[in-house]
């Protein structure tokens, strides 16, 4: 076998990164949708105080780099705090906090997006608030923010690449390692890049079932 040769086992190597960024992607989504809603909540019901710094948590989030983000909890918490911080622990914190400011956003304009006749209406039959929202503004909100969502988790799904950086051994960091042994970018990159594409491609279509069911769940049928 020559320096630059693939072999089998290569394939393997891609797979097993590929299935280290879906799980980071999925439990990094998880926790941001949690995260994320609750913000939402609170600014809904204008929480005192928590409002505030949840906006502003939220705008800095999603208006810094997400590379910067990621070297300040991997080497800057490090440093400051006196702690140790995995690479695997700084891309979930990282990730999952980025995810949450930008579902947040997505979900409190969903939840604006339903009538306050609505809700006025709601609380006249005598509904508390957490039946306000788990029966008048959870199902809307939900068919209308599925899109959006579904749109942001193919992005943030392309940037977990960048968790390579700090040593994680994603799919992007098996493609590097493998450029660097057989000194084939173009094949090597196509392969990573197909990889992505395919994984993207099923979230895409895995959100547009949702989208149609949920939509076809809350659509006027009439009397």
């Amino acid at each position: 076998m020559r320096y630059g040769d693939f072999t089998p086992y290569d394939l393997v190597l891609l797979l097993q990164g590929l299935g280290v960024s879906v799980a980071l992607f999925v439990s990094t989504t998880l926790i941001g949708l949690v995260i994320g809603t609750l913000w939402a909540v609170i600014r809904f019901y204008r929480v005192p105080v928590l409002s505030q710094v949840v906006a502003f948590v939220a705008e800095l989030l999603k208006n810094s780099p997400v590379l910067v983000q990621l070297f300040l909890v991997f080497f800057g918490l490090p440093a400051f705090l006196k702690i140790n911080v995995t690479p695997t622990t700084a891309a979930v914190i990282t990730l999952s906090g980025n995810s949450a400011a930008f579902i947040y956003v997505i979900a409190v304009s969903a939840i604006e997006s339903v009538g306050r006749d609505q809700l006025e209406a709601a609380r006249v039959f005598g509904l508390s608030r957490w039946q306000i929202l788990r029966r008048v503004i959870a199902p809307q909100a939900a068919a209308f923010a599925i899109g959006p969502l579904t749109g942001l988790l193919v992005n943030q799904l392309q940037v977990t690449s960048l968790i390579s950086v700090i040593g994680v051994m994603d799919l992007t960091k098996v493609g590097n390692i493998l450029n660097l042994r057989t000194l084939k970018p173009f094949l090597v990159w196509t392969a990573v890049g197909v990889l992505y594409y395919l994984t993207a491609k099923l979230v895409a279509h895995a959100g547009a079932r949702f989208e149609k069911r949920l939509r076809a769940h809350t659509a006027w049928k009439g009397l």
